[in-house]
């Protein structure tokens, strides 16, 4: 739902519609339906959707939903909570009601009030929602709810619809009716003349829309002046493992006013703003001039003042990692919103938007040639040039020219490294700066070699398969930028208490506890970032003459993916390469013989992945090592067989074992088994 700049002209006659015209009249379930225990379309399913129905309606200033869930397990029973954000002021949500129907055919009506609870607030915008549970439900409930959102006369709302939910959905209906003005083709103009504008002041023109939706359905026109979808058996969201972000693969339909029909008008027009906003905000006044002298040397390099300013822009306040403070807070530290660039130096504190800007602006007064970008995080979605929003695009960084190359700097990010940036703005489109104007634009993509980490241990075996040691983890790119920017939200206990839990736990075999003592240059993003690991416990199996390990100290119970799935629906999303290299060495008891160790092994995927084994046996001492390299970042639905293939040969590798013969002396001894 997206609120106007501005509606004029003429006064608009608002209707009172009864709850018969604006949602689906409540109904009684079928025995079928209270009967059920499960949904042979929608096997394991915690709950579905008999049946959702929304409309919109410009001229009437109003938009309902009427929605009825099936609850088929205890997880289902979240379905009977309720949020409905909205923008307070503008838009009031009304005639909300709701009851739970029991198998028994129980009828129990929604009685409590809704509270009100804020979500966010920026600037004068305050959205808020509303919250209401759906009473009495247990499992085989039906729920059904309505309510309905109205608007002012001077605002318009375009609907958004996310026809693809959570749970399995049987039936949806989808209708909107714009203003006449821009209803379907054909059907009578016999409004008043009324005019749209956008932010920066032009006419809207157009009525666009955005959709992906399920293969052979279509949306219709009526002569009535609306549009609308009807669709059947829609699946559930997909949850495949690394998959590309939500957003760019459900099925959903947006529409928007535009002063733009086509794409071939819309962003050439709508960069050119966008740049101008930018030169604007970065333009380098007296102030930053200044600033940047203190900052660099003349004998500097191009390169050398542009590591200079980051750092210092970096070193900066981002209210984006750190907490963002109350309108009273600004005012008493007299805070505003930065408008330029100055403003964000002179407060030292700004978003990682506020900062990238600041930084374009500074590397512009040391007489750098530097551009912005604007690009979609790729952790939220995929820049799709067909949506007609700029909007969609919420990631600026900066493009530095220099020798002949362009560079691309992320300052808004913080603890990223100079000429790094972070995964989620690495292969991601969207506009760009230039010697020739405004353009699309895709970031470089991140390199593998730069995303490498390290596991080095030692492990102290006695007879029975206890065992002691440590481990290093060294961490370079990726892996390291997310972990320190996870200890500027956590103390150092509870940080080590969050590794322990995402890193070692999946890692280390079952038996043996692993716990971080301490890290190592946490602050510094330009070391390795090392965590030092004490581990402790019991390892494999023990029998009277041997002891029977896992060959690979690292992968034995970690989840190796895509082994499992034989089939796949989206694309493979890595987020980025990485290279994992593994070196551990095992000490063995006095008198230990090796009876059998890994095989030496390489297994390629050919221009996307390769992992290396390798053994090595010493007096006393075993030292096994494997390096996984994964070169490729997306890899198609067609693809996947190759990429399961690897991965099974992979998890197969991981399987090898390490078997030792006892001495005599230790065969004397207790027996112990590790579980």
């Amino acid at each position: 739902m997206s609120k106007s700049i501005l509606l004029r002209g003429a006064a608009l006659i608002f209707a009172a519609l009864s709850p018969v015209v604006l949602c689906a009249q409540f109904q009684q379930p079928s025995e079928e339906e209270l009967k059920m225990t499960s949904d042979p379309k929608a096997p394991g399913a915690d709950a579905v959707y008999f049946e959702i129905n929304e409309v919109a309606d410009d001229p009437m200033h109003y938009q309902s939903t009427y929605a009825r869930i099936k609850v088929l397990t205890e997880k289902g029973k979240e379905r009977a909570t309720v949020e409905l954000p909205y923008l307070k002021g503008t838009y009031k949500v009304a005639d909300i009601k709701g009851r739970t129907i029991h198998p028994d055919g129980t009828i129990i009506p929604l009685t409590v009030k809704p509270e009100d609870l804020m979500v966010a607030k920026t600037g004068e915008r305050q959205i808020e929602k509303k919250v209401f549970s759906l009473p009495s439900v247990e499992v085989g409930s039906v729920l059904e709810y309505s309510y309905h959102i109205r608007y002012d006369d001077d605002e318009y709302s375009s609907p958004e619809w996310e026809i693809q939910r959570k749970y399995f959905v049987h039936k949806a209906h989808y209708q909107f009716t714009p203003f006449k003005s821009f209803a379907p083709e054909g059907t009578p103009d016999t409004a008043t003349s009324r005019y749209l504008v956008d932010e920066y002041g032009r006419t809207v023109n157009s009525l666009i829309w955005w959709n992906r939706l399920p293969p052979g359905v279509k949306m219709q026109t009526s002569v009535n002046g609306s549009y609308s979808v009807d669709v059947t058996d829609i699946p559930a969201i997909p949850d495949e493992e690394y998959m590309p972000p939500i957003e760019s693969v459900l099925y959903r339909l947006f529409f928007y006013y535009k002063a733009a029909s086509d794409p071939g008008k819309f962003w050439p027009a709508e960069g050119k703003l966008w740049s101008k906003d930018v030169d604007k905000f970065a333009e380098p006044s007296k102030k930053i001039h200044d600033a940047v002298g203190g900052l660099t040397a003349p004998t500097d390099s191009d390169l050398d003042k542009a590591k200079k300013l980051y750092d210092a822009v970096e070193a900066l306040d981002n209210t984006d990692y750190s907490r963002k403070k109350s309108e009273s807070e600004m005012k008493e530290l007299k805070i505003k919103e930065a408008k330029h660039a100055e403003d964000t130096w002179a407060q030292k504190s700004g978003s990682s938007e506020d900062i990238a800007m600041l930084y374009l602006a500074m590397l512009r007064a040391a007489g750098l040639t530097a551009y912005a970008v604007k690009v979609v995080d790729r952790d939220r979605g995929l820049f799709d040039p067909q949506y007609l929003r700029l909007h969609q695009l919420d990631s600026t960084l900066v493009i530095l020219s220099t020798g002949g190359k362009q560079i691309l700097l992320d300052p808004g990010e913080k603890m990223c490294p100079f000429q790094t940036a972070s995964w989620r703005h690495s292969d991601a489109g969207g506009l760009g700066q230039g010697a020739d104007g405004v353009s699309f634009s895709i970031t470089p993509m991140l390199q593998y070699k730069d995303n490498v980490t390290q596991r080095l241990g030692d492990v102290y075996l006695d007879a029975h398969g206890e065992v002691t040691g440590h481990i290093n983890i060294v961490m370079t790119g990726q892996r390291a930028l997310h972990w320190r920017q996870r200890a500027l939200e956590e103390d150092d206990a509870e940080l080590k208490k969050q590794f322990d839990r995402e890193e070692l736990e999946r890692i280390v075999p079952t038996g043996v506890e692993a716990h971080v003592d301490h890290f190592l240059s946490m602050n510094d993003p330009y070391t390795n970032l090392m965590a030092v690991v004490n581990l402790k416990g019991t390892l494999g199996t023990a029998t009277p003459k041997r002891l029977i390990l896992p060959g690979f100290f690292f992968e034995t119970s970690s989840h190796v993916p895509f082994v499992n799935e034989e089939k796949r629906l989206e694309p493979v999303d890595m987020h980025y390469g990485e290279r994992v290299s593994d070196d551990v060495t095992y000490h063995l008891p006095d008198g230990t013989t090796t009876e059998g160790v890994p095989q030496d092994a390489n297994i390629g995927w050919p221009a996307h992945a390769l992992l290396v084994t390798k053994s090595v046996t010493r007096p006393g001492q075993i030292e096994i090592g494997q390096t996984l390299s994964v070169a490729f970042t997306f890899a198609k639905p067609d693809e996947y067989q190759d990429l399961r293939g690897f991965y099974q040969k992979v998890a197969a590798a991981d399987q090898e074992q390490l078997v030792l013969t006892l001495a005599p002396s230790a065969q004397a001894g207790p027996v112990g088994v590790a579980h």
